[in-house]
């Protein structure tokens, strides 16, 4: 049997239209299958990789991390400077209140973390959520995930969480003395790139302050420089209380993390001990390599650039079958008149030599995140399998 039989007997398999290609190596913003076959990474492995593929000085500190050591004891038992030195950088970078982080594997357990956080600190269960909304696939994120379709298969999850629209004064006005916590993407990744109004977003931080209750932002996707600032909730002029990361957090490595300040975290310290335990979480060979990455996106100031990529993005992206563009930062949506008419077109672009794909609500727009090292003259490279694939 070949790897792609091999793939779908002993692979769990997520979609009946799996993407397929049979990856060979990457570096920079490209892939290269076993066929030698030159791919443009149109979506950096969905945010992972904002730095590009196996940069030379994230792939040193993976080498000089796995050399000293790797696993060694469960999470947060021993003095690990790869832990230590990343929450230290990270925080640098973050308000004073954001002060301690708690590394987690993933972006989903980040957010399994903040929500017992939550309810730990306010004891309260009621959580607040938007439609449309993804903070991860485990039993309690997917309680958060805004669209029913997804979640009802897996039912009964958890109670007591309440869905409205992004951007809703029903949202606002849901929010009361028996809020444990408000979760919202600052962006919202998965219905097409979806921003909020600043004025909202800072009256649901006033709302929340009003009734001690805790605003959590999901800045999974939205971080590391995505949105044109490190962190998109400077843009709108608030701090959350807790902040979820992940996807590019690791430089390509597996990592999450929940960022709050030390007094809230310490909560998790007692009544009970080890409020939240992880085995694997901060691996010190995903902080090695994460910290790195986040040096090289500070050191190389690719921030600077983001804003002038996305007019690019806005000027040149035009024809008559894109119905509706949505743009923030060097992430963009195109949307077209019918899911089928997109899935063909983002198929197109594979087979063009462009990875990208579709957004869990909205399956009829084509995602547009490239590394953000991409110069202009690639992205017009990008640009152009666009549109002739459309045209095809």
């Amino acid at each position: 049997m070949n790897n792609r039989q091999l793939f779908l007997k002993h692979i769990a398999q997520t979609s009946e239209k799996p993407i397929g290609i049979e990856m060979e190596r990457a570096a920079g913003i490209y892939l290269w299958d076993k066929e030698g076959k030159q791919y443009i990474d149109g979506i950096s492995g969905f945010s992972v990789c904002n730095i590009g593929h196996s940069h030379p000085k994230v792939v040193k500190a993976v080498q000089d991390q796995a050399a000293a050591y790797m696993h060694v004891i469960v999470y947060g038992e021993f003095i690990e400077s790869p832990q230590v030195n990343y929450a230290k950088l990270l925080t640098s970078y973050l308000p004073e209140s954001l002060n301690c982080v708690y590394f987690t594997n993933s972006g989903s357990e980040a957010t399994e973390g903040a929500m017992k956080l939550a309810k730990r600190i306010t004891n309260r269960t009621k959580i607040i959520a938007c439609k449309n909304a993804y903070h991860g696939s485990t039993q309690g994120s997917l309680s958060l995930m805004g669209d029913e379709y997804w979640r009802n298969a897996f039912r009964p999850l958890l109670p007591d969480i309440y869905h409205h629209e992004y951007g809703s004064e029903a949202l606002l006005d849901s929010i009361d003395q028996n809020t444990a916590c408000v979760i919202l993407e600052t962006v919202q990744a998965e219905s097409g790139i979806t921003a909020p109004s600043k004025e909202w977003l800072q009256a649901v931080r006033k709302k929340c302050d009003a009734f001690c209750v805790l605003l959590i932002l999901d800045e999974i996707q939205a971080g590391f420089g995505r949105t044109g600032t490190l962190w998109a909730f400077e843009q709108f002029g608030i701090v959350p209380d807790v902040l979820l990361l992940g996807k590019a957090l690791g430089g390509g490595m597996p990592l999450g993390a929940f960022i709050s300040s030390t007094k809230m975290m310490s909560t998790l310290t007692h009544d009970p001990v080890l409020g939240h335990i992880t085995t694997f979480g901060g691996h010190p060979v995903s902080c090695a390599a994460g910290k790195a990455a986040l040096e090289v996106l500070i050191d190389e100031n690719l921030l600077a650039s983001v804003k002038e990529k996305q007019a690019f993005l806005l000027n040149y992206l035009k024809h008559p079958a894109i119905i509706q563009t949505n743009c923030f930062g060097l992430w963009m949506s195109l949307q077209f008149s019918t899911p089928e008419i997109g899935q063909s077109i983002i198929h197109r672009c594979v087979k063009n030599g462009l990875v990208t794909d579709w957004f869990l609500f909205a399956p009829d727009c084509l995602r547009i995140a490239p590394p953000l090292t991409i110069s202009v003259k690639q992205l017009k490279e990008v640009c152009d399998i666009i549109l002739k694939s459309i045209d095809a």
